[in-house]
């Protein structure tokens, strides 16, 4: 049910609270969710009926408008069927539907909210930002202070630059790896998402894995001919590709901890071992922390692991949910970048006022004792009583979580690879998914995607999605 005993930000007062007394059928909660009709007590007084009949009429009119009715695949729920909801207003751990139906999020704008949504004194710092205008297509003072946090955060940039979006921070980062080793061909890691830039799209993750895709129509043979793959912790297959490829490898990228392919985490000797491999062949070391980035710690995986690599990508929480991308590493690395070097890469937006300003107040707030603490311990809390649960009645499934990611497969595991991961019972899972969402848990939508907590997360919160998860598995 959406949004069960739910406590509103006082802002939010005027959306209804739904109690505990709600009941569904066993039947009802694996139909079409467009369907859904739900009868709620709101107080001892009065009873009001709930639907998704505003979102089901608002994704029909977009199907007219934008191809599959949205402007990013997997919002439209084809892994997981039904009705995609269509989003009013987020607050908190907390998100509100079209119909007014109440959530607790797990998906954080898929990972930038790290510190809640609609944040009061990011959204403060903002208004005041914007009375001097929302892009300059100039520098502007902000970039220099973000850039000297995530300089002083993040152990393997020594200079970044910024983007508007990870794929665009991937693209640029290719390309710099190519022209500072003269190389062409790259390593990435079956299940691993690097954006929908051409050389990428090759046994991706995200949504392609999310919808099945085969590599996509429209990238011509031309733009994949360098991209090597390798199953993730894999160090046979990667030894044999430097091998067989002798001199040729630019670099090998790879998200340090995997979200792309659901929650999955290196073996210990497998990034000691990328390290290893790409100095001894003079090749660079790329870790995407577009998703890891200030979330697993503050200086990101490359801090909680203790691997530095030559470069790294960024994203999401340094631009405090704006769209923002970067790219940085070693100096000598860097200084190709034009215009202090000769490779090209520019962006009108980047740098944009709006996006430092919520990146920079973001990582204050990131900074702050006990930050990350607080997140592993919701987190903790979060997926070991989702396993718990389901292993309680009856289910396979296995999961487990770095501070404030986390993910969890239907399948027995050990999950160390995409391979594995597509051994999940991804029906059960669309099952689960469309009676959590009716219990008032959002989670991503799709089986092949991790999930993310927050520091406005409760243990309430926590508490409340752990029962919704015991009450939809009885019934799977």
């Amino acid at each position: 049910m959406a949004g069960i005993g739910l406590t509103l930000p006082s802002k939010f007062t005027h959306k209804p609270t739904l109690s505990s007394s709600t009941s569904r059928s066993s039947s009802s909660s694996r139909c079409c969710l467009s369907s859904v009709k739900m009868t709620v007590s709101v107080d001892d007084n009065k009873q009001t009926t709930f639907t998704l009949k505003k979102s089901e009429e608002a994704f029909n009119a977009a199907k007219e408008l934008m191809p599959g009715g949205v402007n990013s695949p997997v919002r439209a729920f084809k892994s997981v069927g039904g009705q995609p909801i269509v989003i009013d207003s987020v607050k908190g751990s907390h998100m509100w539907d079209i119909d007014g139906n109440e959530y607790i999020d797990y998906v954080g704008s898929w990972g930038p909210a790290i510190i809640g949504h609609g944040d009061d004194e990011v959204l403060a710092a903002l208004a005041e930002t914007m009375k001097k205008g929302t892009s300059f297509g100039a520098p502007c003072l902000l970039e220099n202070e973000l850039a000297k946090m995530v300089i002083s955060a993040v152990p393997s940039i020594e200079m970044v630059r910024f983007v508007n979006s990870g794929t665009e921070a991937c693209m640029g980062v290719l390309r710099l790896a190519r022209a500072f080793t003269g190389k062409t061909k790259i390593i990435k890691f079956e299940g691993c998402y690097h954006g929908h830039a051409d050389p990428y799209l090759v046994k991706a993750g995200s949504g392609v894995a999310t919808l099945g895709l085969p590599d996509s129509p429209g990238v011509p043979k031309s733009a994949t001919a360098d991209t090597l793959t390798s199953p993730y912790n894999d160090i046979t297959t990667v030894e044999n590709l430097f091998n067989t490829h002798k001199g040729e490898i630019a670099a090998v990228i790879l998200e340090p901890v995997v979200g792309n392919a659901g929650f999955i985490t290196p073996t210990p000797e497998f990034l000691k071992f990328l390290k290893k491999i790409t100095k001894e062949n003079d090749a660079l070391l790329i870790f995407d922390e577009v998703m890891t980035g200030f979330r697993l710690a503050y200086g990101g995986a490359q801090e909680y692991y203790g691997i530095t690599p030559d470069l790294t990508t960024l994203g999401k929480i340094i631009g405090g949910g704006l769209p923002v991308g970067a790219y940085g590493g070693r100096r000598e690395i860097m200084e190709m970048v034009a215009p202090a070097g000769p490779m090209y890469q520019a962006g009108t937006l980047s740098g944009n006022p709006l996006a430092m300003t919520a990146g920079i107040h973001t990582l204050k707030r990131l900074q702050e004792p006990g930050t990350y603490e607080y997140l592993d311990k919701v987190t903790s809390q979060l997926i070991n009583g989702i396993l718990d649960v389901g292993k309680s009645a009856g289910h396979e499934i296995c999961g487990g979580h770095i501070s404030g990611m986390f993910g969890f497969f239907f399948t027995s595991g050990p999950v160390f690879n995409f391979e594995d991961a597509k051994k999940s019972d991804t029906g059960k899972f669309a099952r689960f998914y469309r009676g959590m969402l009716e219990e008032g848990v959002y989670l991503a939508p799709s089986q092949f995607e991790a999930g993310f907590t927050s520091l406005k997360h409760t243990h309430e919160d926590i508490q409340r999605t752990i029962d919704a998860a015991e009450k939809v598995f009885k019934n799977l």
